[in-house]
């Protein structure tokens, strides 16, 4: 299959995080991908696109965030671009350590890393993308 492009974007407001969730796993569904590669899918999304929201944007509904998804036969490919000033991945600490496990926040960076085949982040001087990457011939 040619590679096959679908956009949306929106402001940025938590109570938009459904509808985003909705587009995504409606391209999935349109596109027959293996479904259990759904909660993979699903799962991350929902980091990302709050990520780019709470922390990218930090809430600022002035703000957008574009999100952008590329499927061809052999992955899928979904971006995230906020207008947030960007972080270092570097310095957010490990959620399985000892003194992290039982924080609330710092988790969505080793969900993500879990579920997909890649996370990438690209810095520019008009905000952050976060690039998910996910294979579809994927060993057992």
């Amino acid at each position: 299959m040619p590679e096959k492009i679908f956009q949306k974007e929106i402001v940025s407001d938590p109570e938009l995080l459904p509808e985003v969730e909705s587009f995504i796993m409606d391209i999935v569904l349109k596109n027959n991908i293996d479904e259990d590669l759904y909660n993979s899918i699903a799962l991350s999304v929902a980091e990302a696109a709050s990520n780019s929201i709470i922390h990218g944007n930090k809430l600022d509904e002035k703000k957008t965030v574009r999100i952008t998804v590329k499927i061809d036969e052999e992955k899928m490919i979904i971006i995230f671009r906020d207008q947030g000033e960007g972080f270092d991945p570097e310095k957010i600490p490990d959620p399985t350590t000892p003194e992290n496990i039982l924080k609330d926040n710092g988790r969505g960076i080793h969900i993500m890393r879990t579920y997909l085949d890649g996370l990438k982040y690209n810095f520019t001087p008009g905000g952050t993308e976060t690039i998910l990457e996910l294979n579809f011939a994927r060993e057992s």
